[in-house]
């Protein structure tokens, strides 16, 4: 399991506290050094069944920046990936990778289906 994450993040924070908490196994990279490339963002966004809009980190100052807001409904899949690629900071984190499942984000009822995965092996 890998969780992209930004040292500095509230919600990256809680959602590392919580994986420790429950004892489950991961490898965290930094998300502004070591992020996903496009490739691998359309498999992870198409694994996740979220809209486009839920991948984007939103409520950051990059995004702010470049004006995405309205943007983001029109663009064409490929394009947002490659968007994303270019810089960690746009994409929505703590971003959660695992064999079972992919979170954009931290919602502890999320986290819960990690430990329903387990006691299924």
């Amino acid at each position: 399991m890998i969780i992209y994450s930004h040292p500095k993040c509230t919600t990256c924070k809680k959602a590392l506290k919580w994986l420790e908490l429950h004892n489950i196994p991961f490898e965290v990279k930094d998300i502004r050094e070591d992020h996903p490339t496009s490739e691998e963002l359309q498999v992870l966004f198409e694994r996740s069944a979220l809209p486009l809009t839920k991948v984007f980190n939103t409520s950051g100052e990059l995004y702010r920046k470049l004006g995405l807001k309205d943007v983001i409904k029109t663009m064409e899949t490929s394009k947002a990936m490659e968007l994303l690629a270019s810089d960690g900071m746009l994409i929505k984190r703590p971003l959660l990778v695992s064999d079972e499942a992919v979170f954009f984000g931290f919602k502890e009822e999320q986290y819960e289906q990690l430990l329903k995965g387990e006691s299924n092996d």
